[in-house]
């Protein structure tokens, strides 16, 4: 559906982006995710035709686009800010496009009524100031703008990124579904790993302008392919060569001290005593020391001290006292989940 072939992008100078090339499938919800500066949003605007590539090519569908102007990819972008008009009206945002296009009024008024069906926008908001819209809304008003156009693609450049967190989360929900049930292929710009983890289909990971990664949510996560991606999705724990030969000593792990080596926090499992038997076949039990304790309501995070590695452990609350700061306690691992990674100069 839309592919980059080899796409490299400069200002003034600058390279953003280097070499992209990258395919999504038509219907996907994909996401391309990075800290700032990563070249995330310049590829997205690329695909939309605001900024041009010095060198490669954009394709939709199979036709290059790059030298088509952005009215004529079929395109509709939602951008972080809305930009929506405070001067109209809820209904004269969302036809704005048609007017442009000269759509006749009758076909107008019956484009912007099935639309805001769709995104559940009432005809009683269809009637309000933008201004007196939540935040919420307004994002429903700046999506319907864009797909009342009937794009092939929706861009969406860090939507949610204004909202509160409590809104950001309830609209996360809202938004895969209602991609899902418009069935637009949709590419979605975020720096936010949670956003990303539970919203994508499958998800690139940018850094510098490159991709680090490409792959569904739990493949990103679970299986890491480099150490960026390991520290920049979720969180885990560095290991220290100490913790990693005592896993080798320990037990039938084959591990190479000499690499970096992470363990996601809510791999381990934590006891006050010595497990009689391990709780799957091929964990691995060692001894520290816990040094501080969160709570977070339905879980608590544990810091160990253990042969030299700082072990971040996620556990679930029970409402029973669990171990405290000072406390001897038992880790339990696979070594199976210990990511590892060419350590480089």
């Amino acid at each position: 559906m839309i592919r980059f072939d080899k796409v490299r992008v400069s200002f003034d100078g600058f390279t953003a982006i280097p070499e992209l090339s990258l395919e999504v499938e038509k219907g996907e919800f994909f996401t391309l995710l990075g800290p700032s500066g990563c070249g995330k949003t310049t590829a997205l605007r690329t695909l939309a035709g605001f900024v041009d590539p010095e060198g490669g090519d954009v394709y939709v569908d199979g036709q290059k686009v790059t030298d088509l102007p952005s009215d004529r990819r079929q395109i509709g972008m939602v951008f972080q800010n809305y930009a929506l008009f405070p001067s109209m009206n809820v209904r004269e945002n969302i036809a704005f496009g048609l007017r442009v296009r000269r759509t006749g009024k009758a076909e107008r008024e019956r484009l912007v009524a099935d639309i805001a069906r769709r995104v559940d926008l009432t005809e009683d908001q269809l009637n309000k100031n933008v201004t007196e819209l939540s935040g919420g809304q307004q994002q429903r008003v700046a999506i319907a703008r864009a797909l009342v156009l009937e794009p092939k693609i929706l861009l969406l450049d860090e939507p949610l990124s204004n909202l509160d967190a409590k809104l950001r989360q309830q609209l996360r929900g809202e938004l895969k579904q209602l991609q899902a049930d418009v069935g637009i292929t949709t590419v979605y710009v975020t720096h936010d790993q949670d956003e990303a983890l539970t919203m994508s289909d499958r998800i690139a990971v940018f850094n510098k302008g490159r991709i680090e990664q490409v792959g569904r949510p739990q493949e990103i996560y679970d299986r890491s392919a480099t150490e960026f991606v390991c520290t920049f999705i979720g969180d885990s724990s560095a290991l220290s060569p100490e913790f990693i030969s005592e896993l080798n000593r320990s037990g039938t792990a084959d591990l190479d001290p000499s690499r970096r080596c992470y363990l996601r926090v809510e791999k381990p499992a934590l006891t006050t005593t010595l497990p009689r038997e391990p709780a799957a076949a091929g964990t691995i039990s060692i001894r520290g020391t816990v040094s501080a304790r969160n709570y977070h309501g339905l879980h608590s995070r544990y810091t160990v001290n253990a042969h030299g590695s700082e072990l971040k452990v996620l556990i679930k609350e029970t409402g029973h006292p669990g171990p405290q700061p000072g406390d001897t306690v038992h880790v339990s691992l696979n070594p199976a989940h210990v990511l590892q990674y060419q350590a480089t100069a």
